[in-house]
């Protein structure tokens, strides 16, 4: 048995078909055997101890997307860890939810409206980090989820620079840019950001003010796609599972109710004169 393998019956419990974690180690573990490799050779190889391998393999720890990477380098396969990455990554997201980035990804049209918190789309890696980790502490999550969140964070923003980069509205709840999250520090660049966002020649920014009040359509967060073919399709989420919607009949009301938002909110230079008033008083 290879040092820092664990127990034999450790490998006789681990059932590949138990969850995607448990498919990912055993996935790992039968190409290292079959090549001959002891875990301490694989681990040099992918650069990571040999002990953390072991807990990949029993499925102690789930894997990061870097470790696929690597894993996939050390093998010289062509993504195949990092697709069986990505299906360990969806069983931890909202039902529904890994579906809607897959379609955000490739949108021709997104429209937001969020409260409470930044829209991931628009979130610095500081800011993503900051609520990851309130999220881990509260035990919701494990630190393997945390980090993943935040690479899943970087990866849908890199929808907003593709060719050609989609048509971006962003509805902000005041709430949004008013909730401190994380160090003073974190919120100023967060600010920036939003900024940046605005000048871009794709976006439109909104910050949708309290005392708007009950002229808001909506009291949730939802986003609306136009995909390609001009088909439209709407997400929103509830604390126990997202919910992705294709039927017009639902989603062309939505798509309404958000062009009456757009237009009783103040407009992208309004808003952009209220951001910058905040980030004044943060310097």
């Amino acid at each position: 048995m290879d040092a820092g393998e664990g127990k034999l019956v450790n490998r006789k419990e681990l059932d590949p078909d138990s969850s995607p974690k448990a498919a990912f180690g055993a996935r790992l573990r039968s190409w290292r055997e079959e090549r001959g490799w002891t875990q301490d050779e694989l681990a040099e190889r992918m650069g990571y101890s040999s002990t953390h391998l072991s807990s990949i393999e029993t499925g102690r720890k789930a894997p990061t997307l870097r470790l696929a990477r690597r894993a996939d380098v050390a093998f010289g396969a062509e993504e195949t860890f990092e697709r069986a990455w990505r299906v360990v990554r969806n069983a931890g997201l909202l039902e529904g939810f890994p579906q809607f980035v897959d379609h955000e990804a490739e949108a021709a049209e997104i429209r937001l409206y969020e409260v409470g918190v930044m829209p991931g789309l628009l979130q610095t890696p500081e800011y993503s980090m900051v609520l990851a980790e309130g999220a881990r502490k509260r035990g919701a999550i494990s630190s393997e989820q945390a980090e993943e969140r935040v690479t899943l964070v970087a990866e849908r923003q890199a929808a907003l620079v593709r060719t050609p980069p989609p048509l971006v509205f962003a509805m902000l709840d005041e709430s949004c840019i008013r909730r401190p999250i994380g160090e003073p520090a974190v919120m100023a660049a967060q600010l920036d950001r939003l900024l940046e966002f605005a000048e871009m020649p794709n976006t439109v920014l909104q910050v949708v003010p309290f005392d708007m009040g009950a002229r808001r359509p909506f009291d949730l967060p939802v986003t609306l796609l136009t995909l390609p073919d001009r088909s439209l399709m709407s997400y929103a989420e509830s604390a126990q599972r997202g919910h992705l919607e294709r039927d017009s009949t639902f989603v062309q009301p939505l798509l309404t109710a958000y062009h009456q938002l757009q237009a009783e909110a103040p407009s992208q230079a309004a808003s952009v004169a209220m951001l910058n008033q905040l980030r004044k008083g943060m310097s």
